[in-house]
């Protein structure tokens, strides 16, 4: 259990250290007021205590994400356990929290907003979207699997249960956030966190041997694993679906220190679960071959109730249960909330958005389309989550990038990691089956040339702002 234990201390290590330097480089204000305060409206502007915050935003950004990601990400071996570490300290944490406290210094602004301030109108457009079909994507994904599972264990037929499920989603949607989410959440937030620390207690004390990281077991041959697991393994790595729910909590924070705690702190409590649901995935089923054939017989939803029973009995039953049930509906109903702040800035020209008559009349073109796409085939849609889950994520470090080189900034904070993701994004729409399908070392090159423009796009980037920045210094030296 070396390897196991390792990445577990890497990641609090990650938190301890590189989210305190990542707060020093954005530079935090506290004398400011914040969002919550400066435009508090009683529904989506409201301020709460950090703690509740993060274990929100955490419930927010996880769902079954970490669990599910993670033990498809476990198909790939050990080396599953350095893209979950590097990944959320490098890439993922950095995501979150500039795009949580970039939306909080921009008066609680939506992602879409921030790449337009940063990278023009024309990336705005893009990302739009991409951000609507992804949250629609998303909501549809993470209602199908309960409204299935409570068709089977109820009388309840599956459209009733999808209808039962999207009235509550409304309900959510327009209701001020301290009503039903600011009050609820954080406990079904460390409930999250209770079933992961049972699994990896169990797992601990079950006998089972554990792998540990080597070069002759690093991954299946059959597996390619770049670009593959970085889009398997998202949200406990990064996950640009964060971006879109960071400024639903942007906007209750009470102050700028919080956001190290909430955004960062969330990413890597997200990374743990998923570290450990990946071990749990890996040890149960005595390797990759035997997960493969538990994930081709049940599915994701199969293996997770299959180890929590086995390891926990009665209370793992019920934990997965309610882990299928209640975790992703609670990131759907976010995530059509997200949905309907972006749709609302999109139309403020047009129409006003106060009140929770026009609220009620946002939230219902998008819900419509979102019940439609839940009757499709769950895995279906899941394969077009992750890439564009993972495009969005990469515009969000750009994002972050630009302000940071606007600011005269350390930028390869982002930077560095934007570069990783334009690589894993640009090469797996041509390799991937949902993609064009293409041979690998074709999709390799043509991934290849992407990224190599972009990067040279990026070198002219910082040409300009270091000159920018020369200029300055030399016109305040003269004055």
């Amino acid at each position: 259990m070396i390897t196991f234990f390792a990445a577990l201390a890497l990641l609090i290590l990650g938190y301890m250290f590189y989210s305190k330097f990542i707060e020093k480089v954005f530079g935090v204000d506290d004398t400011t007021p914040t969002p919550a305060y400066a435009q508090a409206d009683n529904i989506d502007y409201v301020p709460m205590s950090w703690w509740k915050g993060n274990l929100i935003q955490l419930l927010n950004i996880a769902g079954l994400g970490p669990i599910y990601g993670a033990v498809a990400g476990a198909l790939y071996g050990p080396v599953a356990f350095i893209w979950i570490v590097v990944g959320c300290i490098f890439a993922g944490g950095v995501h979150d929290y500039f795009s949580g406290m970039m939306s909080m210094r921009h008066g609680g602004a939506q992602f879409p907003t921030l790449v337009g301030r940063y990278l023009g109108k024309n990336a705005k457009v893009f990302i739009n979207g991409l951000s609507l079909v992804l949250m629609l994507l998303v909501a549809a994904a993470f209602t199908a699997g309960p409204a299935q599972l409570i068709a089977q264990i109820t009388p309840i037929s599956f459209i009733a249960a999808l209808a039962l499920i999207f009235a509550y989603f409304v309900l959510a949607t327009i209701l001020p956030i301290n009503r039903i989410i600011g009050r609820i959440y954080p406990l079904l937030g460390g409930i999250l966190l209770f079933m992961a620390l049972a699994v990896a207690v169990a797992l601990i004390f079950s006998g089972k041997p554990m792998p540990n990281l080597t070069f002759s077991n690093l991954h299946p041959g059959e597996l390619p694993i770049w670009p593959l697991l970085m889009v398997t393994v998202s949200c406990g790595a990064i996950s640009g679906f964060h971006s879109t729910q960071s400024p639903i909590i942007a906007r209750t924070m009470k102050k700028e220190t919080d956001g190290r705690k909430i955004f960062y702190g969330a990413m890597v409590i997200e990374g743990v679960i998923a570290l450990v649901w990946a071990a749990a995935g890996m040890t149960f089923f005595n390797g990759t071959e035997g997960l493969g054939a538990a994930l081709a017989a049940g599915g994701p939803s199969g293996v997770v109730n299959d180890i929590s029973i086995s390891l926990l009995g009665t209370l793992g039953g019920i934990l997965a249960i309610f882990g299928v049930i209640i975790l992703p509906i609670t990131t759907g109903d976010t995530a059509l909330r997200s949905s309907r702040m972006i749709l609302a800035d999109l139309l403020s020209k047009f129409t006003k958005t106060d009140g929770t008559l026009r609220i009620l009349l946002i939230t219902i073109p998008l819900a419509i389309p979102t019940f439609y796409m839940a009757t499709i085939d769950y895995t279906f849609l899941w394969r077009y989550v992750g890439w564009t889950n993972q495009v969005v994520a990469t515009f969000m470090l750009w994002t972050a990038t630009m302000y940071l080189l606007k600011n005269y900034k350390m930028h390869w904070i982002s930077g560095v990691p934007a570069m990783f993701m334009t690589g894993v994004v640009s090469m797996y729409i041509f390799y991937a089956p949902e993609g064009l399908n293409m041979e690998y070392h074709i999709a390799a090159m043509i991934g290849s040339v992407i990224t190599l423009a972009v990067a040279l796009w990026y070198v002219g980037q910082i040409l300009k702002y270091r000159t920018a920045k020369q200029m300055d210094s030399e016109y305040e030296a003269v004055n």
